[in-house]
């Protein structure tokens, strides 16, 4: 059985991001399940925590198990289970209008909320809700801006990911429907659930009850899952297999010698090329 990096040696539960670090599209990054399996067998809990809403936590689970990678649905922890969890701490059984797909749309039905497609009055809508919609359409971004505008609704966003790996390259992330719906109401969201934002890593480490020192994240972007894991106190480890390159890294770290102002927690505590460089050779 492999040993971990020194500055592993500690862990205790690791955080997997899955767009870009586990898979990209439908594909598995190669050795991503035997590296996940290696960790369950040193008794080390394995969790994941995504931005992309657009699916289920039982779809999520039933991927993975088409990877070689088993889990439980209590194992994941999307932006759009996150964000379905604190709007109920907000306000129970609201009336939502959602730009987004059947992940959202199925975590905040099964905590009682109602949704509504087609409302014929906006001010019966308390929350206006953006996720990666790849349905997006302008009707659907007037309905939203109007209930907004119109009817005072609450404007939340599970995450604003630029770009969406897939299995070759990149396509549009939820940043682009909640951008449009932002430059057509002149409103930023009140608040964006998924990472950058560590609501998620904190509520997985309550969870759990380990300590942050005793936990890491490993992720492909540094403006989500690095920043998340770094303002949530725990060990952030870039993967080279997604968004994030060494020469991105080496900019980040030039920039923040030059500016006092530049947020040194875009910087990974680890940089590896691949998952599997988490073990010693």
């Amino acid at each position: 059985m492999r040993e971990l990096l020194d500055y592993l040696k500690n862990i205790r539960l690791a955080i997997f991001d899955l767009d870009g670090v586990v898979y990209r599209g439908n594909t598995l990054i190669p050795n991503a399940d035997k590296v996940i399996n290696e960790l369950k067998d040193l008794s080390i809990k394995v969790v994941y925590n995504s931005n992309n809403s657009t699916a289920t936590r039982k779809t999520y689970v039933e991927r993975l198990e088409n990877l070689n990678i088993k889990s439980e649905i209590t194992d994941f922890y999307t932006s759009a289970s996150i964000t379905s969890a604190e709007i109920t701490n907000i306000k129970e059984k609201a009336n939502i209008y959602v730009i987004g797909e059947m992940g959202l749309r199925q975590e905040l039905k099964s905590l009682g909320h109602n949704i509504e497609t087609n409302p014929t009055d906006y001010k019966d809508i308390d929350f206006v809700i953006v996720g990666l919609d790849r349905d997006f359409k302008y009707d659907k971004l007037a309905i939203a801006q109007r209930c907004i505008l119109e009817g005072n609704a609450q404007f939340y966003a599970t995450n604003t990911d630029s770009t969406l790996p897939v299995a070759r390259g990149f396509k549009p992330g939820a940043g682009v429907m909640v951008n449009a719906l932002t430059t057509c109401t002149g409103r930023e969201p009140i608040r964006i659930f998924g990472k950058p934002e560590p609501f998620g890593i904190e509520l997985i480490l309550n969870d759990a009850n380990i300590p942050p020192k005793q936990v890491c994240i490993l992720g492909d972007r540094l403006n989500t899952d690095i920043l998340a894991g770094n303002r949530a106190g725990i060990i952030s480890v870039a993967v080279l297999t997604g968004v994030t390159t060494r020469d991105m890294i080496e900019n980040i770290k030039e920039k923040v010698i030059k500016s006092k102002d530049f947020d040194t927690n875009l910087i990974p505590d680890l940089v590896i090329e691949k998952l599997a460089d988490i073990f010693k050779n």
